[in-house]
């Protein structure tokens, strides 16, 4: 017979707060950056937010 798991998984506290802040600093360096380059939008600071989404959950759900 297949073993069967025992309990599951738990994310630690840790990576909610890493993902968290990482995704703050993707924000904040992206806005830079636009702003610098001259393309500061309501578009690209959009575009920024969802790198900064996308940027934490991948960091919460790598930090196993």
């Amino acid at each position: 017979m297949a073993a069967q798991l025992q309990g599951e998984i738990k994310k630690g506290r840790a990576s909610l707060i890493g993902g968290i802040a990482v995704g703050a600093a993707v924000l904040v360096l992206w806005e830079a950056v636009t702003r610098d380059l001259g393309i500061a939008s309501t578009a690209t600071l959009a575009a920024g937010f969802l790198a900064a989404i996308a940027t934490a959950a991948w960091i919460r759900v790598a930090d196993l």
